[in-house]
């Protein structure tokens, strides 16, 4: 069983910075792509980015793209989302997921975690 806890939401002005981590524990988390996905409230969940296993396949919603990264540390079983140039519309609560599998389908993967907050003000 994997379990992934979510941390470094908070509250940021527009044109601000924010980093995500996942911190995973549980067997074969080395082995699982990993997603972060995110829901404003009144809105479906929609995927943000995704990276592979090694690290060398990633994803990223249009939306996004340019403005966060996804990497993951292996040794430290950590996942991050580095968000750049945050903007009002990317508020929203924040989910990692694993799964053996890495894009933009929320129902593929397996394991998710609570969630963190990320608000963005104008």
């Amino acid at each position: 069983q994997v379990q992934l806890v979510e941390s470094g939401g908070g509250l940021v002005q527009a044109g601000g910075s924010l980093r995500l981590s996942c911190a995973a524990s549980g067997p074969s988390f080395s082995s699982y792509g990993m997603g972060w996905f995110r829901q404003a409230p009144g809105k479906e969940r929609e995927p943000v980015a995704a990276i592979s296993w090694t690290g060398g396949r990633t994803y990223y919603a249009d939306s996004v793209k340019g403005r966060f990264t996804i990497s993951r540390d292996m040794a430290k079983n950590t996942v991050y989302l580095q968000m750049n140039s945050l903007k009002p519309e990317d508020t929203a609560v924040y989910f990692c997921a694993a799964g053996n599998y890495v894009g933009a389908q929320g129902a593929q993967y397996d394991y998710w975690g609570q969630g963190t907050q990320v608000t963005v003000s104008s």
